[in-house]
């Protein structure tokens, strides 16, 4: 394996298949081609391998959106391991989705005729990379939200190919979280620049993608963050809010800058299907009966951690807490941890220096028999 200071990265890798994919909705990918990234080396036997899985906006390179936790001497240590980072598909950073080339219409992206993916689907895309890479068991398989959605389902899809599994501020949505999700949806939908999802690469639904982030970020945060960071001063342009019916407050201002700064990088389209696909999230499949679940949890043969965060209240600490105990009542080594934060949601990546020593407590397998405060 490499001794070098820095991480070894060979980033912007492109595998690709020709056969066709058979999707869980039944439809077919002609093709699919998946971006993905590596740190460090993998060793000969090819049994060092982590992947860590990305959030909705997320991409491959892993070391963009969680610098502090990779590298030599950090809980992904590139001097020990090689860690694999892979683009979703339905995404738009080099992965098959809608900017994809429809291969029903030549030099036509699939746009909203991109099928509905669902988390499944994208893990078992993820496994033909690791075919193809020679890994046959993973180390670990590390994500935060969607991404840690994508951890668990490696855990019950392929329980032979995980050793241990790491799902952070993840678990299948509550209402609340199917209502935000609908609402982001409705506000790109209801853009009259969405012309049906055929819209020009150039002319996007912009307002409404960028509305849709902004509800994304109330979810994401916590009423004490925006509290501490905004309270009811006005927006640090000058403006009164007293003034005008558009004069705003500082939080408004913040919401509509993260919009302007977000619609550039992403593409409305996959915003559609991935937050589709974490709708749909649900380890026993669609049959929601305790027992279905309890089949599904006892299919994992991973060491599971699931950390919950205190402030998240679009995946609540509880819940995640909850799918922990379910897991250890089905058999499964499962442990509990939770990060004390403001930051809500974002706690994940927000919270690396209070998440880093949890990461590596469970990859060098140190960690007590059941973590966590009972508490929340």
């Amino acid at each position: 394996m490499s001794a070098a200071l820095e991480p070894t990265v060979e980033a912007d890798c492109t595998f690709g298949t020709d056969e066709p994919f058979r999707l869980n909705s039944g439809d077919r990918l002609q093709s699919v081609t998946l971006r993905y990234a590596l740190y460090g080396e993998l060793n000969e036997t090819r049994d060092n391998a982590l992947l860590v899985c990305h959030a909705l906006s997320g991409s491959a390179r892993v070391a963009d959106w969680w610098p502090q936790l990779i590298g030599p001497g950090q809980p992904f240590d590139t001097n020990r391991y090689c860690v694999i980072g892979v683009n979703t598909i339905g995404s738009c950073y080099g992965s098959t989705g809608p900017l994809s080339e429809n291969p029903q219409k030549p030099h036509e992206p699939y746009g909203s005729n991109f099928p509905l993916v669902t988390i499944n689907d994208i893990v078992r895309t993820q496994a033909l990379l690791l075919d193809h890479l020679g890994v046959e068991r993973l180390t670990a398989v590390i994500g935060g939200s969607i991404g840690g959605m994508q951890a668990l389902s490696w855990a019950v899809d392929f329980p032979e190919r995980v050793e241990r599994c790491i799902a952070i501020g993840a678990a299948p949505l509550s209402a609340m979280g199917l209502a935000l999700n609908h609402l982001q949806r409705q506000a790109i939908l209801n853009d009259p620049a969405w012309r049906e999802g055929h819209y020009a690469l150039d002319q996007q639904p912009v307002a409404g993608l960028a509305l849709a982030r902004g509800i994304a970020l109330c979810s994401y945060k916590s009423a004490e963050l925006f509290s501490e960071r905004f309270a009811r001063r006005p927006n640090r342009s000058g403006e009164d809010p007293q003034s005008s019916l558009t004069a705003r407050y500082d939080i408004a201002g913040y919401l509509d800058y993260q919009g302007a700064i977000f619609t550039p990088r992403f593409d409305a389209n996959s915003y559609l299907v991935l937050s589709k696909a974490m709708d749909t999230f649900d380890l026993a499949h669609g049959d929601r009966s305790e027992a279905s679940l309890e089949a599904a949890l006892r299919r994992i043969r991973a060491r599971l951690l699931l950390v919950g965060i205190s402030s998240d209240w679009l995946f609540p600490a509880s819940d995640v807490r909850a799918l922990a105990w379910a897991a250890r009542a089905a058999g499964v080594k499962a442990n509990y941890a939770e990060l004390i934060s403001s930051h809500g949601h974002d706690g994940f990546l927000a919270e690396a220096a209070q998440l880093a020593p949890i990461l590596k407590a469970h990859l060098e397998e140190e960690q007590p028999a059941f973590a966590g405060t009972g508490r929340r």
